[in-house]
């Protein structure tokens, strides 16, 4: 399985955002190597390839509808990893995670209604809320040792503030933190005390790397489960974000009619043809693929960590739990987050995402994406090495 994660796959001309959009992003002539947009370089496992040729052969592709069948896949996957068990009613489906977020704001809360977050995040969090007219309650990530933590009387505070829901990311992206059973509960619990509906992002949780558990927050009880929407897609784990299909979970109808509403306002029915195909191909079929995965993005952490103690300790890791996205804190450098880009692209010609598009504790760091080969990896290494001590 190690070889298959190890070709070298030609991505330039397919109309890549992450390869041929590097000059407009970067804003450089310069050959950047790109780390950074959250898709992997490997192809999917070959039973989404073979259905999607055989879907392509047959030559037609006509209206669609999501049949018992990629229901089984997904209920049957969930419970197989990470032991939860639920309805084929509970499921709504969605072009992705982030429109989930969007639709879910629109349908359960108003505008000029607080949404709390908890920076360092994925940017599309700010932006959902904003772009939707509602006010960001934001309770930073604290910094604990060599990883973070949660301050909870500063998270129940801002509950306090008047906070309506709370987008949790779960795996975090990009500190790449596996949040315990213990913070899930005493987080859920004080929304619960608070009448605060959970939006839980867990896209990234197949992607938890060993000995890490991934515990969804809505498996923990029946109460926060029916104050919960969980996120989930075959994106991340399987490569195929650019299929577009993703599906949203709970079990309380009145947040999914709600859901269901907005859907009617868009004129959202169902997925695409191909989307729908490999979503259930995958879920049914790329359990050995993804567990050899796993195993090659460990191999890259691991790379990058012990590459950094020999030849760059001015930079520090932050211990990854899950993702294939790696949080580097790269304060000892001192360096103004201006200049820190201007180091990795102009001097290395590789890109990452800068600290600071995650808001309020991104500063001083960067976000680099491994899922590659792993001499991707070490070259992009070489580059930081070449641009910190040239």
């Amino acid at each position: 399985m190690k070889d298959f994660f190890e070709e070298s796959v030609e991505r330039k001309g397919t109309a890549s955002f992450k390869w041929d959009m590097t000059k407009e992003v970067f804003k450089t002539d310069t050959d950047v190597l790109p780390m950074w947009v959250a898709d992997m370089d490997f192809r999917p496992p070959k039973a989404i390839t073979d259905a999607l040729h055989a879907r392509v052969e047959h030559g037609i592709y006509g209206y669609t509808y999501i049949g018992d069948s990629v229901v089984e896949a997904i209920t049957s996957w969930l419970s197989r990893r990470v032991s939860w068990n639920i309805k084929k009613e509970w499921i709504l489906y969605s072009n992705g995670v982030v429109p989930s977020i969007g639709k879910a704001i629109q349908a359960l809360t108003k505008p000029g209604d607080k949404i709390m977050i908890q920076s360092p995040v994925y940017p599309p969090f700010f932006s959902m809320v904003k772009e939707n007219d509602r006010v960001i309650e934001n309770c930073p990530l604290v910094e604990e040792k060599d990883q973070y933590g949660i301050n909870f009387d500063a998270f129940e505070a801002s509950l306090k503030t008047g906070v309506k829901m709370f987008i949790l990311c779960h795996p975090h992206n990009p500190i790449g933190r596996v949040w315990t059973e213990t913070e899930l509960r005493k987080m859920a619990n004080l929304c619960l005390e608070n009448d605060v509906i959970i939006v839980s992002d867990e896209i990234h949780s197949d992607l938890v790397l060993k000995p890490y558990k991934h515990v969804p927050m809505a498996s923990l009880s029946e109460e926060i489960a029916q104050q919960t929407i969980t996120l989930i897609a075959p994106s991340k784990t399987f490569n195929l974000a650019g299929l577009q299909a993703s599906i949203s979970i709970t079990p309380n109808k009145d947040f999914r009619e709600k859901i269901q509403d907005v859907d009617k306002k868009l004129g959202f029915h169902t997925l695409n043809t191909f989307g729908i195909l490999a979503m259930e191909m995958g879920y049914r079929h790329g359990e050995e693929w993804l567990e050899g995965l796993l195993d090659y993005l460990k191999g890259n952490v691991e790379t990058v960590e012990n590459y950094f103690k020999e030849h760059l300790p001015e930079l520090k890791l932050v211990p990854a739990q899950a993702t294939y996205l790696l949080w580097i804190d790269c304060r000892k450098l001192e360096l103004s987050d201006a200049k820190l880009n201007k180091l990795f692209v102009e001097d290395g010609k590789v890109g990452f995402n800068p600290g600071t598009s995650f808001g309020k504790g991104g500063e001083g760091f960067v976000r680099m994406n491994v899922a590659c080969p792993q001499a991707t990896v070490l070259e992009g290494l070489k580059r930081m090495k070449q641009a910190i001590k040239g």
